[in-house]
């Protein structure tokens, strides 16, 4: 499939990120082999169809390209004449900037500013595949009461009926507009989950196989492929009309209940296969790429999987994590977040709040380890985002859940700080959540992924390891003063007191 091959030597002590977000947990490439092939996989996350360096490089191409880090060269597959690689200056801001500037340019837009302001809520944990009216509206009344501040309420997989068919059922929502009346009195803004597949042998999918609005094998049969719900069969990205169908039943919702927006889940490139025909031939990620861009017609929308479309006002999520410590868990998070960011994603928002795996949550033998729950809380504080999902005081003690309402309140004062750099990331496309190296790229940070920036002068340090009071950070030049009151003068490395009631956060004088 590839017809280029380019070998681009390693400069001395130069590292790259870039790729599959998923793979941020072992960025920076450079000081180990690496290799990944973009072609119909995006590590069910994000991805980008690009690579940036600490010393001003970088590589950019429209189409996936596969590429491998072997001793000291990087390697680029690709198809010939697309891949473009380039200087633009000396360092990571530097090749990063540029790349933004020639090829995902920043919209000017952003999601609706709620999002940066107060936390997300997701029905996922607390209710998995079995929401009713009465489960949402308990809710979102347990988080008022319980002293969280209301935000975006997002009802998630199984409020519909069979897969396609964009109608609340209605034995387990009998009436949506009260209920959504209801979410918005208390302050919530309401967003619905929504997925490309389509349940075979009902009426939608009748009406969509005759219309030639659903993806098709060689013969002319629809594709029905497995996904985690099942078998489904997929709606064809490429045809304008499929999509202007679909969008019109999610305009209608919004219409008829006063629905915000729309979670718009799956979609990942692994759920399509270069032999699937539709209305005109398109490669897989070009088909997850298909599916992110209906999202530019709603503020409200959340992505976990998505092909390109940097510099674009969309909302993208980290992918479900594990309710643990390592890098399945926690402290995958920051890298990343990282990741995000240094692929054009700057609007990027962590995992639910103490994992989004919900096996690890409803299994008989399941427990919650509630030093680790406060502890993801305090990490996702300070990102532009945050949210929620089991609900904190169901599974916490007083003191845990104390902690956690303060990281949920730390996030909306920061709020208008986040907002500007919102604003500033639409007009620039610069990361909300840098990278030390990307501040400070002489600083030798480049291999720090335990410690984050909020835009140029916030440094975000969270406690990541079970038991700990106290951990080391390293403090670029400045000054720097400490949530707790203290002062540090930078460049060093220092150890500080960070008990479970801390996240440790300085701001540059």
């Amino acid at each position: 499939m590839y017809s280029a091959l380019i070998k681009i030597p390693l400069l001395n002590e130069e590292y790259w990120w870039g790729g599959a977000v998923a793979d941020g947990i072992r960025m920076p490439f450079g000081h180990m082999d690496y290799e990944r092939d973009l072609y119909g996989d995006a590590g069910y996350n994000q991805a980008n169809s690009l690579l940036v360096s600490s010393k001003g490089r970088s590589v950019w191409s429209e189409e996936p390209f596969r590429f491998a880090l072997e001793g000291n060269e990087l390697i680029i597959e690709g198809i010939e004449g697309t891949i473009k690689v380039e200087e633009g200056g000396k360092h990571l801001r530097d090749a990063f900037q540029h790349a933004s500037r020639s090829y995902f340019p920043p919209s000017g837009t952003y999601p609706d500013l709620l999002f940066f302001q107060v936390p997300q809520y997701n029905t996922w944990m607390e209710m998995s595949y079995h929401p009713t009216q009465d489960k949402v509206l308990a809710y979102a009344e347990a988080i008022v009461a319980n002293g969280f501040p209301p935000g975006i309420m997002m009802i998630d997989d199984n409020w519909h009926e069979d897969y396609g068919t964009l109608a609340f059922h209605p034995g387990r929502f009998p009436d949506p507009k009260a209920m959504v009346d209801r979410l918005q009195s208390l302050g919530f803004r309401v967003m619905l989950w929504v997925c490309p597949f389509i349940s075979p042998d009902g009426e939608v999918f009748r009406y969509l196989r005759k219309q030639r609005y659903l993806l098709r094998e060689a013969d002319g049969s629809p594709v029905i492929r497995q996904w985690w719900n099942g078998y489904s069969a997929i709606l064809d990205g490429t045809n304008e009309d499929a999509m202007r169908w679909f969008k019109q039943h999610l305009d209608q919702l919004t219409e008829a209940y006063g629905i915000d927006g729309f979670k718009l889940d799956a979609g990942d490139p692994q759920y399509y296969k270069k032999t699937d025909v539709g209305s005109r031939p398109a490669s897989p990620n070009e088909q997850c790429e298909l599916w992110a861009r209906l999202g530019l017609h709603y503020s409200f929308n959340e992505y976990r999987a998505c092909w390109k479309l940097a510099g674009q006002p969309l909302v993208q999520r980290l992918s479900d994590k594990n309710h643990s410590w390592d890098k399945g868990g926690l402290a995958s998070l920051i890298p990343n977040g990282l990741a995000q960011g240094l692929s054009g994603y700057a609007f990027n928002c962590p995992d639910m709040v103490g994992g989004g795996q919900y096996e690890d949550l409803i299994r008989p033998d399941s427990k919650v380890d509630g030093e680790l729950f406060v502890r993801y809380a305090q990490c996702s504080a300070l990102f532009p985002m945050m949210q929620f999902s089991t609900a904190p005081w169901r599974v916490l003690d007083e003191t845990h859940l104390k902690y956690c309402i303060e990281a949920a309140e730390l996030h909306s004062r920061m709020g208008t700080e986040i907002e500007e750099l919102v604003r500033h990331a639409a007009v620039t496309g610069e990361p909300i959540m840098r990278h030390m190296a990307y501040v400070f790229p002489e600083g030798g940070f480049e291999q720090v992924s335990d410690q984050f920036l909020l835009g140029d002068h916030i440094l975000v340090a969270p406690v990541l390891e079970k038991g700990a009071v106290s951990r080391s950070i390293l403090f670029p030049e400045g000054t720097w003063l400490g949530d707790d009151g203290s002062e540090v003068i930078g460049p060093c490395e220092a150890r500080v007191e960070a008990p479970l009631s801390r996240l440790p956060w300085y701001r540059r004088q």
